[in-house]
């Protein structure tokens, strides 16, 4: 179906029809496809590329790309933006591939716009008066990202005049697309603040060098979270196997880095797969291999993202040596599992565990009992705007999922922006120099943390997040995901000052 959806892109105009005749079909089968708009439906500061079926750019009206779910939530920010006071606010944009047509696309940027939403609506009605107001807008970058040149270049061009563009948030994916748009974009003093990022060569600070001056992050590095994962899980190199994807992408590499670091000393060779076609048939054969191995590896350590995930799991629910116990362990990836309605559910209830480290969790503050690195007073901030999103004054926003964890990360990453465009706005300015704004994310440590619904976010010198809680979540036979407990990088919550170390 994924290979169907990514065929009916850059038609022809006589085929909208068919798109739309087809985009019916697919819907009553349980499946979303954005369907293209022509040139004259875009909106202001959107356009059709030339030979292009999408509209990108940056959109600051009601207007929704043609995607369905995301119009309740467009609506809403709509509203809001024209609440403000001309002069009175500066801008941020939510910079998500709006037009991607795949269902897991949709739900998490209708996640990430929902939660970017709830931070701008509690930030512009916070009852302490702190200034300026913010603007959200919305920067469409295309299905797969091709369009971030001209993208980028637009949200430069919004820093001067009315606009007031202060920060970038979103960035989703750790893509070769999205880090060539955060390159241009800080090195022309644009900061960003990326929401679900993990690729550990998407993080300053590697050797040294910050190759994204102004970049902050919310989410754990690949390493961080494999650091976390370790200090839980108490497995050991000589149990454990890593199966990996070759090439493989930013994310997949850095997390296959990360997890050949914990394997070190195990008595087997890595196992690599290439995602296409093929990769059932060498899952397969994997899996015979491991069937093979002493009953005492019994920890798989899975380096991929959630489709080739989704068939391994499948292919070990069949496996030959059933009455065996395997855990999976794998990156942040695996959330996407929890509504993925491809996934052999029965194939966890054969002696196998699937255990991820997610972003966030709804139930991690509420179940675990820890008295730093975040609480369940922070979280229940952002479950009282839930509480109100279906409704005006703050919504409505249409349905909400936290399950995967999208939608919290994606609110925490709009409150770092408006801390630090605030901290940054000093005297009787009513906008920040955007240089003040950089130099803010440097300082988000100690009592000027964000106390995040997914965890405090303090931030080193390079602009990542210190010991960051890192929920770790298994999949359930049901459908959907259980919280296990909250690990940390250090092996132990951050100290109430939360400052990193030298």
């Amino acid at each position: 179906m994924r290979d169907l959806l990514e065929r009916l892109w850059n038609p022809p105009f006589h085929r909208y029809l068919t798109l739309a005749a087809v985009a019916v079909l697919l819907a009553g089968l349980g499946y979303w496809i954005a369907v293209p708009t022509p040139a004259h439906k875009c909106a202001p500061g959107v356009t059709r590329p030339k030979g292009a079926a999408e509209c990108v750019g940056v959109s600051a009206t009601a207007y929704d790309f043609g995607v369905t779910p995301f119009a309740a939530t467009v609506r809403a920010i709509n509203r809001e933006n024209h609440r403000l006071k001309p002069g009175g606010y500066v801008t941020v944009a939510l910079f998500e591939p709006f037009t991607a047509g795949d269902q897991d696309s949709v739900d998490d940027t209708l996640h990430e716009l929902q939660g970017a939403y709830l931070a701008q609506y509690q930030a512009n009605h916070n009852t302490t008066g702190e200034t300026p107001d913010i603007r959200l807008v919305l920067a469409n970058t295309g299905a797969d990202g091709r369009y971030w040149p001209q993208v980028a270049d637009q949200l430069i061009g919004m820093v001067k005049g009315p606009d007031r563009l202060r920060a970038v948030t979103g960035i989703g994916l750790s893509t070769d697309n999205n880090e060539a748009a955060v390159k241009r974009l800080t090195q022309h003093g644009v900061p960003v603040v990326g929401s679900s990022i993990t690729a550990d060569s998407f993080a300053n600070g590697q050797n040294g060098q910050d190759t994204f001056p102004g970049l902050a992050r919310v989410a754990p590095t690949n390493s961080d979270s494999a650091r976390a994962l370790a200090s839980f899980a108490g497995f050991s190199a000589s149990s454990s196997i890593l199966v990996y994807d070759k090439p493989g992408d930013p994310y997949t590499q850095t997390l296959q880095q990360a997890f050949a670091k914990l394997t070190a000393g195990s008595p087997y060779q890595p196992q690599p797969y290439t995602t296409g076609p093929g990769t059932p048939n060498t899952f397969r054969q994997i899996t015979s291999i491991l069937c093979g191995t002493p009953r005492t590896t019994n920890t798989i350590l899975f380096a991929g993202r959630h489709v080739p995930l989704r068939q391994f799991i499948n292919v070990l629910g069949q496996r030959g040596c059933m009455d065996r116990h395997f855990t999976v362990l794998t990156g942040d990836e695996g959330s996407y599992l929890t509504t993925d309605t491809q996934l052999d559910h029965k194939a966890l209830t054969r002696n196998l565990t699937v255990r991820y480290t997610a972003l966030a969790h709804p139930d991690a503050w509420k179940q675990d009992k820890t008295k730093t690195g975040g609480s369940a007073a922070d979280a229940a901030v952002l479950d009282g705007l839930l509480g109100q999103s279906t409704k005006q004054p703050v919504g409505p926003i249409g349905p909400v999922d936290l399950q995967d964890g999208q939608l919290i990360i994606a609110y925490d990453a709009m409150r770092l922006a408006v801390a630090g465009i605030r901290e940054a706005t000093s005297g009787d300015q009513t906008t920040p120099r955007i240089a003040d704004v950089v130099n803010e994310w440097s300082l988000m440590k100690g009592t000027q943390k964000v106390q995040g619904a997914s965890g405090w976010i303090c931030l080193d010198a390079h602009g990542n997040p210190y010991d960051k809680a890192v929920p770790i979540v298994e999949l359930t036979p049901q459908g959907g995901s259980r919280f296990v407990k909250i690990a940390w990088p250090e092996g132990k919550p951050p100290s109430k000052e939360c400052l990193p170390p030298a």
